[in-house]
């Protein structure tokens, strides 16, 4: 399992500036494609992140998202959120375009960035540009530059807005339809991002933090594939249905949580997800045989 990149692995790992916003609401920077360059010309690729992109690029690339592939001839913007891996290919040396990183803090007091159907799924986040487009959102890009660079009292207000109306004219545009990987190399990347967004929930480390896919049907909206599609890629690969391999990784994190940590069994059923703590018994007696409290004071004798 690849670490998650933070921000701070982001910064020391390219040439991009590395000022902190200074808003005590999350961060937010726009940075250039050409910065991400790396020894030998190539551009990096990263595939587990800690915050949201939105990249404007242009040059002939192939972007590999979930277990999708989209090929960009001219240009594109390219949403990407934390849960959803993807890898960039370039195949043309030469790429350009901007990119405007942000956490989801940042929105704090704008409503949730997860609300966005562009940010949710594969099939949505890749909207291709023609040349008229691409330099429209160029000037978007731009305008926030500029804003950020100046001292308006105000101005992560006013970046806060100028992205949520760069979102809404992205998601007024046609998106790109990917090409799905396939045969037995589809099933395998389908098991390797579930895996991956199953693990990226854990380890639950306070009381606040809260595992947002917690069923079969949720994990499929988050890879954009049909229910059936992902249970039979698993199954195929793991041997295992979708529900099972949830439910394995669940018990595991609670064992690990009565165990060791003094937290109400209610706090601990809320962070997995569940809505009533009855619900959270139920699910951990029918996977264990006892419930949970019997689990931690066996666990504490």
């Amino acid at each position: 399992m690849k670490p998650i990149l933070d921000l701070q692995s982001f910064y020391s790992s390219s040439s991009a500036p590395s000022e902190i916003s200074k808003d005590t609401n999350g961060h937010f920077n726009i940075i250039k494609v050409e910065d991400l360059q790396v020894s030998g010309g190539k551009p990096v690729s990263f595939t587990r992140r800690s915050y949201y992109k939105v990249s404007l690029v242009s040059g002939h690339s192939k972007i590999h998202y979930a277990d999708q592939t989209f090929e960009v001839t001219e240009s594109a913007l390219v949403f990407t959120n934390p849960l959803i891996p993807y890898f960039w290919e370039p195949v043309d040396p030469n790429q350009t375009g901007l990119i405007c990183i942000f956490t989801e803090d940042f929105f704090n007091g704008a409503g949730s960035v997860t609300n966005y159907p562009i940010f949710n799924s594969s099939g949505q986040g890749i909207v291709p540009l023609d040349a008229i487009g691409a330099e429209h959102f160029k000037e978007i890009f731009i305008k926030m530059q500029r804003e950020l660079d100046g001292g308006y009292l105000f101005k992560y207000d006013l970046l806060r807005s100028m992205l949520i109306g760069l979102i809404h004219e992205a998601q007024k545009l046609q998106p790109a339809f990917g090409a799905p990987m396939l045969g037995s190399n589809a099933f395998e990347r389908i098991t390797q991002l579930f895996k991956e967004l199953l693990e990226r929930q854990f380890p639950i480390e306070v009381t606040g933090q809260r595992i947002k896919l917690n069923s079969p049907t949720a994990f499929a909206n988050q890879l954009n594939i049909h229910v059936n599609h992902l249970n039979k890629a698993l199954k195929e690969i793991t041997g295992n249905t979708t529900s099972t391999l949830i439910a394995g990784r669940i018990i595991q994190e609670a064992k690990i949580l009565l165990k060791g940590t003094v937290w109400p069994v209610n706090e601990i059923s809320w962070s997995l997800g569940f809505e009533e703590p009855n619900h959270f018994s139920a699910f951990f007696r029918r996977n264990t045989g006892i419930k949970p409290k019997q689990f931690r004071q066996l666990s504490t004798d």
